[in-house]
């Protein structure tokens, strides 16, 4: 059974940064694609930032180009999401999502599985 647990959510200030993790389970993650989406209250689902199987290319949305960085570990099965330089309107459930068959994930469209996402917080 694939599996996705995110971790790293919190509260954190303005300016502040975090670091979410999402490890896979269930099946080996190193040939396809992985990426990161957000929900914030009353909004919809949204993509946040992308990666190539093997991390060679990597796709953002542009609220968060700049601030954001993607990246993985393909021996720990495990995507990475360092947010820097956070805004109150980065506050969302973070979620992290698979691609089977897709070299690059950049919007909702492919995702094959999900997480169960985690809590991101940014006060003013």
């Amino acid at each position: 059974q694939v599996r996705l647990v995110e971790s790293g959510g919190g509260l954190v200030p303005a300016g502040g940064s975090l670091r979410l993790s999402c490890a896979a389970s269930g099946r080996t993650f190193s040939s396809h694609a992985m990426a990161w989406f957000r929900k914030a209250q009353g909004k919809e689902r949204e993509f946040v930032a992308g990666i190539s199987w093997n991390g060679g290319s990597t796709y953002y949305t542009d609220s968060v180009t700049g601030r954001f960085i993607i990246s993985r570990d393909n021996a720990k099965n495990t995507v990475y999401l360092q947010m820097n330089s956070l805004k109150p309107e980065d506050t969302a459930v973070y979620y992290c999502a698979v691609s089977i068959g897709r070299y690059m994930l950049t919007g909702m469209t492919g995702v094959d599985y999900w997480g169960q996402g985690t809590q991101v917080t940014v006060s003013s």
